[in-house]
């Protein structure tokens, strides 16, 4: 997504836990058309790191246009096999954090009735399977979450901040390395240079929902 927007000709925000990959990623954006890239180190798992990292945007960058919540947790266990901690990271990870970052950045998008909200969801928000009791649910959450937060603006008139949720079956990330599927014909799994360009696209185009492969919508995940 990031080398999608850099191609637009876009100043970037890059956030992640890692460090160094968060480098080599403003390199390949930098070389591919971004106006300016900052990245920033940030463990989303810590409400007030979130806080403090945006203040630091909002200081050496300025306001945030788009606002794309990406990092996720994705265990693939038992839930008996699932510690409490594991189940509380994913919870973090892939739901809290959307209410932090939104919280941080949604107050200048308000003063200007202008911005773009996006959650990378994923097909687990919309059908459980087994295996996914945390994601599953985290990800429910995030999808309802910004769904929710799109009627508030709404009714408060402010509909030139758009929201957009994507619903991402199996993309080919090293989040889903040994993943294997049922039935490939019917649930592929995705290269993530196609799946990052729907995305772009569709917050281009201010889709409310986005699921890829559409169809994903009709059938059950399985492993």
């Amino acid at each position: 997504m990031a080398l999608n927007f850099a191609r637009l000709h876009t100043i970037l925000v890059l956030w992640d836990i890692d460090e160094e990959g968060n480098k080599k990623t403003a390199e390949l954006v930098k070389a591919n058309g971004a106006i300016a890239v900052y990245a920033y180190k940030c463990d989303v798992r810590i409400r007030e790191e979130i806080y403090a990292v945006a203040d630091q945007v909002k200081e050496e960058v300025g306001d945030v246009d788009i606002l794309i919540n990406n990092a996720g947790i994705y265990n693939r266990r038992n839930f008996f096999k699932l510690s409490d901690s594991d189940m509380e990271e994913t919870i973090q990870v892939d739901t809290k954090a959307h209410f932090w970052t939104c919280k941080a950045f949604l107050p200048a998008m308000l003063a200007q009735n202008q911005g773009h909200l996006v959650t990378i969801a994923s097909a687990a928000s919309l059908s459980g399977d087994k295996y996914i009791t945390d994601y599953s649910a985290s990800k429910f959450a995030s999808f309802g979450f910004l769904e929710s937060l799109a009627f508030e603006l709404w009714a408060v008139g402010k509909k030139g901040i758009k929201t957009t949720i994507v619903c991402p079956g199996y993309v080919d990330t090293t989040l889903i390395i040994g993943v294997k599927t049922a039935r490939p014909f019917l649930v592929p799994i995705m290269d993530v240079g196609f799946v990052s360009r729907k995305i772009v696209d569709a917050i281009l185009k201010e889709k409310l929902y986005v699921v890829l492969p559409p169809f994903t919508r009709l059938i059950t995940l399985k492993m």
